[in-house]
């Protein structure tokens, strides 16, 4: 048995302001994938996924008793039982999605009365299929916003207005003759986790001088930033992810391993890169944006890149 693929995603735009009803631009990654399975051979990866399976069908139960969502636990239980794993190559705890992936799979498999890819996606449909995956989801991070799941499970770019108002979006195809700018991902060697990256920005929401921050300067620089990319204004959009890069720096600081502070900022110094969180931080991937790739590259010789689209 091998269910139907479902990818990663990428939130280019929105981490932490989403919260705050920033706008956020969410888009699907399909270098990582994942679907389920079952073995008859299962490695020790196959076999824990299992066990964690079996964790996750309890919290499930729980879940249906809020109304939301039914599932056909008979079903789901008897392929756990048969050895049933999630086979992914979505590396976990680098902000592109392995626990949403994994709750579109079973949502698609096990819902009963689910909302499908094919039907005309309304505005209620798609906030109840975000509902549902924020239920799902936060079993893997005490709390989720369900974004991630529903990427994944449209594979379509996502627009968010605010946290009620959300829209697939069309994004400018990339160019495909002088392919010198990019969006890309670094790799920095550190597994990141959510559940304190969100504590910790918790926390700091309590300051009355960081929510000032945070509306007036990372929610700005944020919608900015989403309506440049989609109208694909590349000079303005690189003009505000500066700043943008520049406040996140500055006030985000425990989101940002303590090794690339410095490579942060001379991106913002030499305009050859600009770094911003992928994600809640803490490591797993950093999101770079270049207006020459070639140049980025040079400046970060020393590191992994992966391009994810192109200008």
């Amino acid at each position: 048995m091998k269910g139907p693929l479902f990818y990663s995603k990428i939130l280019l735009f929105g981490e932490y302001g989403i919260i705050k009803d920033s706008k956020g631009l969410s888009i699907p990654y399909n270098f990582f994938k994942g679907a389920l399975k079952v073995s008859d051979t299962p490695d020790q990866e196959a076999i824990e996924s299992n066990a964690h399976l079996k964790n996750f069908a309890t919290y499930l139960e729980g879940v249906q008793d809020q109304g939301v969502v039914k599932f056909d636990f008979e079903k789901l239980y008897t392929d756990i039982n048969s050895g049933m794993y999630f086979d992914s190559s979505i590396p976990q705890g680098y902000g592109v999605g392995s626990s949403g992936a994994l709750v579109a799979a079973i949502y698609d498999k096990y819902a009963e009365d689910k909302i499908t890819v094919l039907e005309n996606l309304t505005r209620d449909k798609l906030l109840k299929l975000k509902a549902v995956f924020g239920l799902m989801e936060s079993f893997f991070h005490g709390k989720s916003s369900g974004l991630d799941p529903l990427n994944s499970y449209l594979s379509l770019p996502i627009l968010i207005h605010s946290k009620d108002d959300i829209e697939p979006a069309g994004i400018p195809s990339q160019s495909t003759v002088d392919k010198k700018g990019a969006v890309f991902l670094l790799d920095s060697g550190i597994v990141g986790e959510t559940a304190p990256m969100v504590s910790i920005f918790m926390e700091s929401m309590k300051q009355e001088g960081f929510r000032n921050m945070l509306k007036t300067q990372f929610v700005k620089y944020t919608d900015a930033c989403v309506d440049d990319f989609l109208k694909g204004d590349v000079k303005s959009l690189f003009s505000n992810i500066k700043e943008l890069s520049h406040v996140v720096l500055h006030n985000f600081k425990p989101m940002i391993p303590k090794q690339f502070h410095k490579l942060w900022q001379h991106g913002i110094e030499t305009n050859d890169y600009y770094l911003k969180l992928c994600g809640s931080g803490g490591g797993g991937y950093i999101l770079g944006f270049t207006q020459d790739f070639d140049k980025a590259q040079a400046s970060l010789k020393d590191y992994k890149l992966e391009v994810v689209y192109n200008f």
